[in-house]
This record gives structure tokens, sequence and C-alpha cells, in this order.
């Protein structure tokens, strides 16, 4: 009985080793996933600016064009 809980003992941290670097994979994993998800919220702005621009162009040459043939 004796021998076998000195084994759990010496057991124990060592199982503790695996999940603590199964835990700090998986925040270092999920912290490259928000990363990543606030890059494509920028580069979807980005566009949504860009598309922004290219309608008021758009709209302004329009509006010179009907200006112009009055």
């Amino acid at each position: 009985m004796h021998r076998k809980l000195t084994i759990l003992l010496i057991a124990l941290p060592l199982s503790a080793c695996g999940l603590a670097e199964t835990a700090a994979t998986g925040a270092a994993g999920a912290a490259a996933e928000l990363e990543a998800a606030k890059q494509a919220q920028q580069t979807e702005q980005r566009v949504q600016q860009q598309l922004d621009a290219a309608q008021q162009a758009a709209a302004k040459q329009r509006q010179a064009g009907e200006e112009a043939s009055n």
C-alpha cells in the first residue's frame, strides 16, 4: 500500500506537467486565432472603406456627367 502511494505521488506531478503543457499550447493557439480574427476584421474594414470611396467617386462622376449634359 505504501509503495503504491509513493508511486502515485511521484507520477502526479509528472502528469500535471503534461496538463500544463496542453493548456499552454491551447492558450497559444487561441491567442493566434484571436490575432488572425483581428487582422481579418481590419482587412474587412479597409475593403469596406475602399468600396465606399469607389462608390462616392462613381457618384461624383455621374453627377458631373449629368451636369455636363444639361
